[in-house]
């Protein structure tokens, strides 16, 4: 679980006041955006794609501020909305679409098609730009079996759904999904991630994350989360 509160103040003093309140880099969603969440997480409720999408916008925002010429009003409708098209294929077949050794390339398609139907009516119930509309369902459709990117934009969707997968919480999910520790799930999504990524910004994320998801699995580091921390040892980070 993340953690959200501090369990000590080993330094003693209260050092909030300098803390910036909109330091570069910290994201928030915007109204709309978070409008087109309330009509999409119904539809996200499976295999943790609700907590996917979240994380996937937040690494496609960050690939866009390397992409100025990337229409953000494409990108992200398209990744919050790329999964949705999963609310409408069987529960227990949605791990048989994506498993290792297996694969059900038809409901991966099929995800698509219906992502793309069902995109279509919430971003109209949303009062969404209709000029923007077309190219967000067509990204959405062809967004796991399209092998090409049609577009910056459709290189972004793409990038930072994959990319996810080395993150914490996606290397966490993928454990559950198909039963696997920790050093299984990180080299499984570091061979479908690397060598499929279109910018160069989302491979230098993505090796990144191996390398520090790959330390985590050292024997040094599971000494240290094993054994007792050492009071005042500790170097600054």
């Amino acid at each position: 679980m993340t953690k959200m509160r501090a369990a000590a103040n080993h330094y003693g003093r209260d050092v909030a006041d300098s803390v910036q309140a909109d330091p570069d880099g910290v994201i928030a969603l915007d109204p709309q955006l978070s409008a087109i969440w309330d009509r999409a997480a119904p539809f996200l409720q499976v295999r943790d794609n609700d907590a996917h999408t979240l994380y996937a916008f937040g690494l496609a925002r960050a690939l866009l501020d390397s992409h100025p010429e990337a229409d953000a009003g494409v990108v992200l409708p398209a990744i919050m909305l790329h999964d949705v098209g999963w609310s409408q294929v069987p529960p227990g077949d949605v791990l048989q679409a994506i498993a290792p050794g297996g694969g059900r390339p038809d409901l991966v398609l099929l995800h698509e098609k219906e992502g793309a139907r069902l995109a279509a009516g919430i971003l109209t119930a949303s009062g969404y730009d209709p000029g923007k509309v077309p190219a967000i369902l067509d990204i959405i459709d062809g967004h796991d079996s399209r092998s090409e990117a049609l577009s910056i934009e459709d290189a972004i969707v793409k990038d930072a759904d994959k990319t996810w997968r080395l993150s914490p919480h996606g290397i966490d999910t993928v454990m559950d999904w198909f039963g696997l520790d920790r050093g299984q799930a990180l080299r499984l999504c570091s061979q479908r991630v690397h060598g499929h990524l279109f910018t160069a910004e989302a491979r230098s994320i993505a090796r990144a994350l191996s390398a520090l998801e790959s330390v985590t699995l050292w024997p040094q580091r599971q000494r240290l989360l094993d054994g007792p921390a050492l009071e005042g040892t500790g170097s600054s980070r």
